[in-house]
């Protein structure tokens, strides 16, 4: 019984990575998301783009920052072309979770020219968080 209990979560497992890869085009969405390595990484990837950039301030151990991310990851799948995302692990980058005060996670900071044009804290919901992000994206067009 148990033998068929992991067929079958393997097989639904499959189903929904298939659906996903139907949904956001993979090449797309891995160019538009990526994870901050270090602060030459930050400096080069986020404060030289020239789009917009959404900010993931997070941690590995925070439940609230595993919930957002699905959540974020789609609206940036969305929005291919107009919105980048950076993750910052704060554990492995303390010195930019320093540098942009970042006192509780998770913390996102829209940036547009190496500046900090909005942020938001805590777990928000997918429908807030579009509008955040539409929002911030048309006022610094």
């Amino acid at each position: 019984m148990l033998s068929n209990c992991m067929k079958n979560a393997r097989r639904m497992l499959s189903q929904g990575a298939r659906l996903h890869r139907r949904l956001i085009p993979e090449p797309v969405v891995k160019k538009e998301i990526f994870i901050v390595q270090n602060s030459e990484d930050f400096e080069q990837k986020v404060k030289r783009s020239d789009k917009m950039v959404i900010v993931d301030f997070f941690a590995n151990w925070c439940n609230p920052c595993k919930k957002l991310t699905p959540r974020l990851e789609s609206i940036i799948g969305e929005k291919a072309g107009t919105v980048k995302l950076a993750k910052v692990d704060i554990d492995e980058n303390i010195d930019l979770a320093l540098d942009y005060d970042v006192g509780a996670i998770p913390v996102l900071m829209a940036m547009k020219g190496g500046k900090v044009v909005n942020r938001m804290v805590g777990l928000q919901d997918t429908d807030k968080l579009r509008a955040w992000i539409d929002k911030t994206v048309a006022e610094n067009k």
